[in-house]
């Protein structure tokens, strides 16, 4: 949410600039289409902004990354933080690219997360008449009509195969005749306070929410090809505070799952171990971290810094790939469950592409061979790069953006302009008011924070109410945003 001001000028540490508010308008209404993705994530915060090329790949124009501080396990615990981590992830972006970030797609995630299957149908009135996309809605709507157990909502409700007048395997329904159809779906459902809490955190943040999307669904869109789709595969995205599965099949997504359990167990359990800062042992992780303890010598030692004059720790790397292997399996296990859970054992639903990896965790070493001998499957490491412009840099094509480039790219299949281009005069990069909450406590807080980081800039934020092109999932999002604006 941003303030307007009909006198329209900006100013900071007292030099004031002009800005002429027909102009402004102008420059939103005549903007490039932009997309904007935003990944709330348990150890970080990424904000990406990018827009297709004339070749159809993704140009990633801006990044920023913040520490999430306010997280945990996917899960919104401390509002405060996390809107100002929001806040750092989307100035960088802001900073880096000259664009100027209006709404975001959002990625959802978090042990609160579980799928069902659910069969539906309609009787059409008209059996003359061809089916057409209202006929799909009507039977979409009413799957969200399902009761949830208490305090859950939908998420997202995805059609996977249909049936008309008993005729089955039907992939695509609009044009056909018939009187039933009936369909099949993958129904996402979540807890709606932590649902709310992300939608508290950007909108005070000063920016909107056009879109939510769960976070494996997104990773999926980034890392596989449609190919291992149609063959069956399970893609494994190992973040820090959660692991996040989705399988498909037939180019149809079957099954999700949110293990909460990630790369920051693994720390946990090193820095536990080790008897080390939690700082020391995630470089440790990182640097020099194994899945495989056998590729290990016994005389392969580190040296850790002691504390304040103390004695360096010496530590074995064959120590530590036991610890890290001792979780990893852990996670893998819990993964592999999950996939039985969905029938990979039988013929039918045998995932022939095997295992994608992606995540933060996915960069662990041997990690891709310690998945391969607990689940017997194929395994091989998932890239975005695959979508992104080939001047992308290496930074970006990590499975550790997998998320974020997945959250553009559905950003720009909904066709949305989330940000503007600013011109010379505008581009000084302008902190964001952090809007105060209708929640008290938040505001409390809020409200102490008289911009010491910021130098006391004094700012008048001027945007237009401008509409946000309406995605899949408009009528939940508008719910949410009903919520967050009738709050009190």
């Amino acid at each position: 949410m941003f303030v307007r001001n009909n006198n329209s000028k900006i100013s900071k540490n007292g030099d004031k600039i002009n800005i002429v508010w027909g102009k402004l308008v102008d420059n939103m209404e005549n903007r490039e289409n932009i997309a904007v993705g935003l990944d709330i994530g348990t150890t970080k915060i990424v904000a990406m902004i990018g827009k297709k090329n004339e070749y159809g790949k993704l140009e990633i124009l801006g990044l920023g990354k913040a520490k999430s501080l306010g997280v945990a396990r996917g899960v919104v615990n401390n509002i405060t933080q996390t809107i100002q981590s929001i806040q750092q992830a989307v100035l960088e972006a802001e900073e880096n690219s000259g664009y100027k970030i209006n709404d975001v797609v959002v990625g959802i995630a978090g042990q609160h997360i579980r799928s069902i299957q659910h069969t539906d149908y309609i009787s059409r009135s008209n059996p003359e008449e061809v089916i057409s996309g209202k006929d799909i809605q009507l039977l979409i709507d009413q799957v969200n009509k399902l009761a949830m157990l208490p305090g859950e909502e939908i998420i997202h409700v995805l059609p996977q195969e249909f049936k008309i007048d008993g005729q089955s395997e039907i992939k695509e329904p609009i044009g056909m005749y018939g009187g039933r159809l009936e369909a099949s779906f993958h129904v996402v459902v979540g807890q709606a306070a932590s649902i709310r809490n992300v939608g508290r955190c950007i909108q005070s943040s000063g920016i909107e929410l056009s879109g939510l999307t769960l976070e494996p669904l997104a990773s999926a869109d980034a890392v596989l090809s449609q190919e291992e789709k149609e063959a069956g595969v399970a893609l494994i995205d190992i973040g820090g505070g959660t692991t996040d599965l989705a399988i498909f099949k037939d180019g149809i997504i079957r099954h999700t799952a949110v293990i909460p359990f990630g790369g920051n167990v693994i720390t946990e359990d090193i820095k536990e171990g080790c008897s080390i800062i939690e700082k020391q042992a995630e470089l440790l992780k990182v640097k020099f971290g194994s899945a495989w303890p056998g590729e290990n010598k016994d005389n392969e030692i580190v040296s850790i810094p002691g504390l304040r004059g103390r004695e360096p720790k010496e530590i074995s790397l064959k120590n530590l790939s036991k610890i890290i292997h001792a979780r990893v399996v852990e996670i893998i296990e819990q993964v592999f469950t999950e996939i039985k859970v969905y029938g990979h054992e039988d013929p039918r639903k045998k995932l022939i592409a095997g295992i994608v990896l992606t995540g933060g965790g996915a960069q662990l070493q041997h990690i891709k061979q310690l998945v391969e001998y607990i689940t017997g499957m194929d395994t091989r490491i998932g890239y975005p790069n695959e979508h992104l412009a080939g001047n992308s840099s290496e930074d970006i094509s990590s499975p550790l953006f997998a998320t974020a480039v997945g959250l553009v790219m559905n950003s720009v299949a909904n066709n949305t302009q989330s940000a503007y281009k600013l011109e010379v005069s505008q581009a000084i990069p302008q902190p964001r008011p952090i809007v105060k909450p209708v929640i008290e406590e938040v505001q409390e807080v809020v409200q102490q924070q008289e911009e010491p980081i910021e130098n006391k800039v004094e700012k008048e934020v001027e945007t237009t109410e401008g509409k946000i092109r309406k995605s899949f999932f408009d009528k939940y999002v508008d719910k949410i945003k009903d919520f967050l604006d009738n709050a009190e």
